[in-house]
C-alpha cells in the first residue's frame, strides 16, 4: 500500500470531495463502497479525505457503482485523478499560505475566469507597484521577505492571461476601485494604463461598474469565479477575514453565476469602460 499523503493540494481535495458527494448521493456508506470495489473501508476514507489518490480505472468503477451517468463529469474527474502536474506555484510551498498555492493551481486548470471587485483592482490586472502598495498595508505588517514573496506570486499568476495558454478573462470592476489611489497618483496612473493595455487583448473583457447606478447595493458580491472542465467543477473564491474561502457546491455556484450576470448587465460595455478609464487617468 502506498504511503499516505502528508499534504494534499486544492485540486486533490476537490477530487476527493466530489467522490464523497457521488457516494453519498448514491446512498452508500464508505463500508458498502469498499465492498463493491473490493478494498478496505479505510481505503475509501483515505481517498475521500485526499490522503490517497485513486487510479482512473478505480475511479470509473466507483462512478459506475454510484450510478453516475454524467460521462463528461466522470471524464473530468478521471483527468484530475491522472494529473501529476508540478506547477510553478510549488516553489512557494512552505513560504506562502496554502490558499495562495491552491488558487494558482485552480487558475492553471481553468477554462475561463470571471472577476468582480469593488474596492481594489483584481489581482490578475495589478502592476507590481500596485500589488506592493496593497500588500504593504496589511495588518499585521508583513516582513520584507513575506511582502516580496506575495508580490512575486501575484505577478506570476498573470501567466493565465499573458502566457501561451491564455484563459478567457472577464472583469467587472467598480469605479470606486479605480479611483482609490493605492500607492499614490503615479502608481494609480500606471495601473490604469496597464488595465487599458491588457483590455486590448481579444481574450480579456473589462467592464466598469459606474457610480451612477440606482438600486445596486443588493448585488455587490465581490468574487473570483473559475470555470472548471465541466460546470460541476467550477469554483468561487472569496476573501474572508482569515483567508480565502473556496466555494464549490452546485447550489451556491448557481447563485454566483446569477450574481455575475446581474452585475455584468449593470456595467458599462467594454468601449464605454475604456473611455471612463481614459478619463480617470487624465484626472490623475
Amino acid at each position: 500500500m502506498r504511503a499516505l499523503r502528508r499534504q494534499s493540494t486544492g485540486r486533490q481535495s476537490r477530487l476527493a470531495t466530489e467522490l464523497r458527494r457521488l457516494r453519498e448521493s448514491a446512498g452508500l456508506s464508505a463500508r458498502q463502497a469498499a465492498g463493491l470495489l473490493g478494498v478496505s473501508p479505510a481505503q475509501i476514507t483515505h481517498i475521500e479525505s485526499a490522503l490517497a489518490g485513486v487510479s482512473e480505472k478505480r475511479l470509473r468503477r466507483l462512478a459506475s457503482h454510484y450510478a453516475c451517468t454524467d460521462a463528461g463529469f466522470v471524464d473530468a474527474l478521471a483527468t484530475m485523478a491522472a494529473d501529476r502536474t508540478v506547477g510553478w506555484w510549488e516553489k512557494y510551498r512552505g513560504s506562502l499560505p496554502t490558499s495562495f498555492l491552491d488558487l494558482a493551481e485552480l487558475e492553471y486548470h481553468a477554462t475561463y475566469r470571471w472577476d468582480v471587485d469593488f474596492l481594489h483592482v483584481p489581482g490578475l490586472l495589478q502592476t507590481e507597484d500596485y500589488a506592493q502598495a496593497l500588500f504593504s498595508r496589511r495588518v499585521p505588517e508583513l516582513t520584507e521577505d513575506e511582502l516580496s514573496l506575495r508580490v512575486r506570486h501575484r505577478l506570476e499568476r498573470r501567466i493565465i492571461i499573458e502566457g501561451p495558454r491564455r484563459v478567457p478573462y472577464d472583469v467587472l470592476v467598480h469605479e470606486a476601485a479605480l479611483r482609490i489611489r493605492v500607492g499614490g497618483r503615479a502608481v494609480s496612473r500606471a495601473q490604469l494604463a496597464h488595465i487599458l493595455e491588457v483590455s486590448e487583448a481579444e481574450h480579456v473583457t473589462v467592464r466598469v461598474i459606474p457610480f451612477d447606478l440606482d438600486s445596486f447595493a443588493d448585488i455587490t458580491a465581490a468574487m473570483v469565479y473559475v470555470g472548471g472542465a465541466v460546470p460541476k467543477l467550477d469554483t468561487v473564491v472569496r476573501d474572508g477575514p482569515h483567508g480565502s474561502l473556496f466555494i464549490d457546491s452546485e447550489a451556491q455556484l448557481a447563485v454566483f453565476r446569477t450574481l455575475f450576470r446581474r452585475v455584468e448587465a449593470a456595467s458599462l460595455d467594454p468601449e464605454r469602460s475604456r473611455d471612463l478609464l481614459h478619463e480617470l487617468a487624465k484626472e490623475l
